[in-house]
């Protein structure tokens, strides 16, 4: 076991910002960060470190459920409560996850930690799954400028209701930030 690795210093009650800021603690974020990188990349981290990114339904995995892609999306979700920039690359690399909700996931890190990832995001407006085109549509209306408005425009005639209003809300945001040409 490593010191890294106390399965039993895990207050899994807690909510998810509670636990990785208890953990930024007790490691340091810089600890907590390479090892969210580290999960995203699909390596192992340990018992300890998949309950503080996973809470309680990581213990279905320590018991034996199949992992999927339940560890780069904690690790990727990790990354909104603890962060430095050598992360941004990992997180760049998981908006093309195969799995959808770590892709989705992965917009809302760029968002909250306003990364530049402009191509990815305008990829994912075009995303086979409706959650992770709205998402990247919310994203790109925090992280994007007046040159995403066109196509941003276009996905207001989504099939899917909730892409609609995020395109709507993502072009409104740009506007009001950005000065009129």
């Amino acid at each position: 076991m490593s010191e890294h690795d106390d399965p039993h210093a895990v207050d899994l009650e807690l909510p998810i910002a509670a636990r990785i800021t208890a953990a930024s603690e007790r490691h340091g974020e810089a600890v907590i960060v390479e090892r969210a990188v580290s999960l995203i990349e699909g390596n192992n981290e340990g018992k300890e470190f998949l309950l503080i990114v996973g809470g309680e339904h990581a213990q279905g995995i320590l018991d034996g459920a199949p992992v999927l892609y339940w560890p780069e999306l904690w690790g990727t979700r990790a990354l909104l409560h603890a962060w430095n920039d050598s992360a941004a690359d990992a997180v760049r690399a998981a908006l093309s996850n195969q799995a959808w909700r770590v892709r989705e996931m992965a917009t809302r890190v760029v968002a909250t930690r306003r990364l530049d990832a402009r191509e990815q995001l305008l990829a994912l407006l075009t995303d086979d799954t409706a959650r992770v085109r709205a998402s990247a549509a919310r994203a790109l209306g925090t992280v994007g400028s007046l040159d995403v408005v066109e196509t941003l425009s276009e996905l207001v005639k989504d099939e899917d209701i909730e892409v609609r209003r995020a395109a709507q809300q993502a072009v409104t945001a740009i506007r009001k930030r950005s000065p009129q040409e």
